[in-house]
């Protein structure tokens, strides 16, 4: 009977040795699983963080423009294009925009032409698919196109256009764009006085955007 008893306490002992050492365990893997639980949430809490925005855009890149309101012109000019937006969240800001366009792409235009426009008015943009955003303007201001005879030489102007955005890295995007302007000049026609000549320029432009 002794000897039966003093089996029965070491399974008994042995028991609670395996019950100790699996709380011990337990204990030991609770600050770990806490750990994990953490880093999961602060790298859920990373992923999930806002896009950076950006209250103003700065833009300069190569521009074109047709010629259509000097008579027998064959070629458009080429230029630069410059603008700079104040956005208010990410879809709305206000642009304005300067261009000059001076070299032709070919001979046979008339006199010795150049355009220069100075527009403003608001944009809308819109994100397309992953780094790619997408933008609509509408523009208003003056255009004057000098070396022709015009009087006067200098027109109110508007229109519209929009463009796309790649973004590369940083701040730093590449833009490409497209928009028509209407103006209404005077040209010299063989009656007395001048007349008006309405005309609507196609211009288009690729450059390089900086965000900040």
């Amino acid at each position: 009977m002794f000897a039966r008893g003093l089996g029965m306490r070491r399974v008994s002992l042995k028991r609670t040795h395996l019950f100790a050492l699996a709380a011990l365990a337990v204990a030991a893997l609770m600050p770990l699983a806490a750990a994990c639980q953490v880093d999961q949430e602060s790298g859920a809490a990373k992923a999930e963080a806002p896009a950076p925005t950006y209250k103003y855009d700065v833009y300069l890149g190569y521009g074109y423009t047709s010629l259509n309101q000097v008579s027998q012109s064959r070629h458009g000019l080429q230029g630069v294009d410059a603008a700079v937006t104040r956005d208010w969240g990410k879809h709305f800001g206000i642009t304005a925009e300067g261009a000059f366009y001076k070299k032709p792409l070919g001979g046979g235009n008339p006199g010795n032409p150049s355009v220069y426009s100075v527009l403003a008015g608001p944009e809308f943009h819109l994100l397309v698919w992953g780094p790619v955003t997408g933008f609509a303007h509408g523009l208003l201001g003056v255009e004057h196109t000098a070396g022709e005879a015009m009087n006067p030489s200098t027109s109110f102007a508007g229109g519209a256009g929009g463009g796309v955005e790649w973004n590369l890295w940083r701040n730093f995007a590449i833009r490409a764009e497209g928009d028509d302007i209407l103006a209404s000049f005077s040209l010299p026609n063989p009656l007395p006085g001048y007349s008006a000549h309405r005309t609507r320029s196609s211009r288009a432009s690729f450059g390089i955007a900086y965000h900040f």
